[in-house]
């Protein structure tokens, strides 16, 4: 397949725990940098698609599930994002003893730059030793009610901020809408990323800048791919540079690249060693100048406060959700709100912290109860159940109760209280399995049918002899 001198060599390094390759004949741009994580050890195999598929979240850009390769692509952060918003493509994908984390567009990065990639990773995973102890003590709890499409992680972002971005997003819209917001909102990233001109907070005709940012006759994706510039070979002499001045120069770097369009990296059937392969289709990587330059990571606090609200609600189509989601971005670059101390807070499951948190959650425009207690959720609380008109829903076609907003706290209580303190956990383990029944397996389906999970296509098939309107039961955002 390749000369001598183009094999593939396979080295290890214990302290990065890094896996790195090389192939010398490949087109500028495309290289890639891997390394390895370890799995959590578990009495259950960690499974990676049972991990990511596991919430709506994952279906929101930036993120990208590939259900025939099992791979979960999307932009991750370089550095903390209060200092850069520098982001590269990256791909994850299970091994049989660990999980291979590819950078794609780069021949390397720093260990520091690798600790920051493992810490977001570890972040949407839910791989740290609190979680670990969450996951186990609910599937003893659950025992008598397995469910092998959710194993008790819910996916979330990488960041706390894009977390609490999408739980408003979720608020009193369907789906669909909630999705076209998220990429809508990645979109802009990328522009912002590329230069294109914005219109600011203190802008005196905010129109006039949302005007010249949103073509009137929307291009393709193709024709707007083309016309991005590729941002390979300057990020990559960027990175070079940020390494000079990080490492000292004592340190050396072992370190591989290869071609991602013209091979992939394959386990063999002992799992003990690895070869390359360019004819094996099945765990195909997304391109890297189609996919980042096109959508862009979730947009940072500093990306965004400075923005208009009336560009924004119009540029991303957020209506009232753009005034919430400046006001948190803004409190977050003034200081005024404390993302490392949430999260830092949240590491003590406690009811005293739960309240605590809450209270510091509630003064933020836009963070009603069901808000809160999604971003509680992601947080780690599961005594809470975050509720609105999917839970009434649920409750009604699979339990058979018909509540209201002033009996729907008993009646989750009587449901899932004895699941304590994993209420949330037991109720999502029903919604998952009752969204598969519906849909078929989520960690198999296409990226094109999400849109298809919504309230009208959940209804009961049986046909009513009377039709009756009902009040609806709007979540107090």
């Amino acid at each position: 397949m390749f000369g001598e001198e183009n094999k593939s060599i396979l080295m290890e390094d214990s302290q990065n725990q890094g896996c790195h390759r090389h192939c010398s004949d490949h087109p500028e741009g495309t290289a890639w940098f891997e390394f390895h994580m370890e799995l959590p050890s578990e009495t259950e195999p960690f499974q990676l698609d049972q991990a990511v598929c596991s919430h709506g979240f994952f279906m929101m850009a930036p993120n990208h599930w590939d259900p025939l390769s099992k791979t979960l692509t999307r932009p991750l952060l370089l550095h903390n994002p209060s200092s850069s918003s520098s982001s590269l493509l990256v791909s994850l994908f299970q091994r049989p003893q660990s999980l291979a984390v590819r950078v794609h567009a780069v021949h390397f990065i720093s260990p520091q730059q690798q600790r920051h990639i493992k810490a977001q990773i570890t972040r949407m995973l839910r791989l740290s030793e609190a979680e670990e102890k969450a996951v186990r003590e609910f599937r003893s709890v659950h025992a008598d009610h397995p469910n092998r499409s959710f194993g008790g992680r819910v996916f979330r972002s990488p960041t706390l901020f894009e977390d609490m971005v999408k739980c408003i997003l979720l608020c009193n819209c369907q789906w669909p809408r909630t999705l076209s917001m998220a990429q809508a909102l990645c979109e802009l990233q990328s522009e912002l990323q590329n230069g294109l001109p914005c219109a600011v907070a203190g802008s005196g005709n905010p129109k006039v800048g949302a005007e010249g940012f949103v073509p009137k006759t929307p291009a393709s994706k193709e024709n707007r791919r083309k016309k991005a510039p590729t941002k390979g070979v300057l990020l990559q002499k960027k990175l070079e540079l940020e390494l000079e001045m990080e490492v000292d120069g004592n340190l050396q770097m072992d370190h591989m690249f290869a071609s991602s369009s013209d091979t992939t990296l394959l386990p063999t059937d002992n799992g003990d060693s690895e070869v390359l392969r360019s004819d094996d289709s099945c765990c195909q990587f997304p391109n890297e100048g189609e996919y980042f330059d096109h959508t862009g990571n979730f947009p940072s606090p500093i990306e965004l406060a400075n923005l208009s609200e009336s560009f924004l609600a119009k540029r991303c189509k957020l209506g009232y959700r753009a005034g919430y989601i400046l006001e948190l971005a803004r409190g977050i670059v003034e200081g005024k709100i404390q993302l490392e101390q949430l999260e830092e807070l949240s590491k003590d499951v406690s009811l005293s912290c739960y309240k605590q948190l809450g209270d510091q959650l509630k003064p933020i425009k836009g963070f009603g109860p069901f808000t809160r207690a999604n971003v509680l959720m992601c947080l780690g609380y599961y005594h809470v159940i975050p509720w609105d008109s999917e839970t009434v829903r649920h409750l009604k076609q699979v339990h058979s109760k018909i509540t209201t907003s002033k009996t729907i706290e008993r009646d989750l209580e009587e449901i899932y209280g004895k699941y304590e303190p994993y209420q949330f956990l037991a109720f999502w383990s029903e919604i998952w399995d009752f969204y598969e029944t519906r849909f078929g397996k989520i960690n198999e389906m296409h990226s094109s049918d999400y849109k298809r999970i919504t309230a009208s296509n959940m209804r009961s098939t049986r046909k009513a002899t009377k039709k009756r309107k009902r009040p609806s039961q709007k979540c107090q955002c």
